[in-house]
């Protein structure tokens, strides 16, 4: 339900209509004027001598003001000439006439007397007509903006009036398309609160979420990158194969070519080896890469080059790369007892555990 408005409010709004209804029912003589004045200008438009035909209605006043001096001084002269033929007629009646009245001085000064009296009546009427359009002129200005203000004010009130009519329907439709319980402020903020606290948990997630998809990224990366290596070496693979069976005619041969292979790959992938290759005929260079235990970071590599006795497999030496410790003793006993598995096998042993121990300790 609306709440009412309270009785100076209602008061203010009634007297605002009250003046508006006012305003437009009035006519007011300025307005009468200013339509009275446009239509005389029209018709000096049209007829420029239609002021000298018509004595009524507005003119313009330069137009007015040059008639009325005008106009004066011809009835001046009038006066004038009218008074002259008055004493004329009137002396001459008196010498002619068999009775002539008896004019004596104190006539005279009745008439002086009376004449005076009229003159300072004229002259006080000419100063309130004087004081009379001074305070038109003046005013004038002032009743024109009063008369604006008022309008505008009316028609503001007016608009105002239908503003809150509108205002109180939306809010009506707002209650009726919101029944109770509505949320207040408090629950808001509480709202509010419990939003922002959620929003940081989901950004939290949203950045583990990012981080390890940049991490299966890279692994996708790595992933890739090895099955373009795998590739490659299946069609050297598939190349040599193809040139063995024209060269070899014992069927057996791919066979035994497919298990070396696979056997191959066993190896490398339980020592983790990564490449080798052979430098010359007695040295042989080994590269493993052994992966990190618990952590995610960068595989442990160990570079392990192997030294023969020329045209023999007997084993001459060996040179590590990637182990901290000193694996001299190690590698003198293999060598001596030309153990060539052994050797790989112990130089891991001690990677490894090398590994171990810097990942307990970091």
């Amino acid at each position: 339900m609306v709440p009412p408005i309270d009785s100076e409010n209602a008061a203010k709004l009634d007297a605002a209509r009250t003046l508006q209804s006012t305003l437009e029912n009035t006519r007011l003589h300025i307005v009468d004027y200013r339509e009275q004045f446009d239509s005389q200008r029209h018709t000096l438009h049209t007829d420029p001598n239609a002021h000298l035909n018509s004595s009524t209605g507005p003119a313009d006043p330069a137009i007015i003001t040059a008639n009325l001096a005008s106009q004066i001084a011809f009835l001046r002269k009038l006066k004038v000439q009218y008074l002259e033929q008055k004493a004329k007629d009137q002396y001459i009646k008196t010498i002619v006439s068999d009775d002539a009245p008896n004019i004596m001085a104190d006539d005279n000064e009745t008439l002086r007397l009376a004449n005076v009296e009229k003159k300072e009546a004229l002259r006080v009427a000419k100063g309130r007509l004087a004081e009379k359009d001074d305070d038109i002129r003046k005013f004038a200005p002032l009743v024109e903006q009063d008369y604006i203000k008022a309008r505008t004010l009316t028609h503001e009130a007016a608009s105002l009036s239908s503003k809150i009519l509108d205002a109180r329907l939306r809010l009506t439709r707002l209650r009726q398309a919101h029944p109770p319980p509505r949320l207040t402020v408090p629950a808001a903020h509480v709202q509010l609160d419990a939003q922002v606290a959620e929003m940081q948990t989901l950004d939290d997630s949203l950045q583990a979420l990012n981080a390890q998809v940049e991490h299966v990224k890279d692994a996708v990366k790595g992933g890739a990158r090895e099955l373009e290596r795998l590739r490659v070496e299946r069609a050297d693979a598939e190349k040599c194969v193809r040139a063995g069976r024209e060269e070899v005619e014992d069927g057996r041969v791919v066979g035994l070519y497919d298990w070396f292979t696979a056997a191959l790959a066993l190896h490398r992938a339980l020592l983790s080896l990564e490449t080798f290759h052979s430098a010359s005929e007695n040295e042989l260079h080994l590269t493993y890469a052994l992966p990190p235990l618990a952590a995610p970071g960068a595989p442990k590599q160990v570079r392990i080059v192997l030294l023969f006795v020329p045209n023999t497999r007997q084993l001459a030496d060996a040179q590590v790369e990637g182990v901290a410790e000193d694996v001299g003793d190690v590698v003198g006993a293999h060598v001596q007892a030309n153990d060539v598995p052994g050797l790989i096998a112990a130089i891991l042993a001690r990677a490894r555990a090398e590994q171990e121990g810097r990942q307990a300790g970091g």
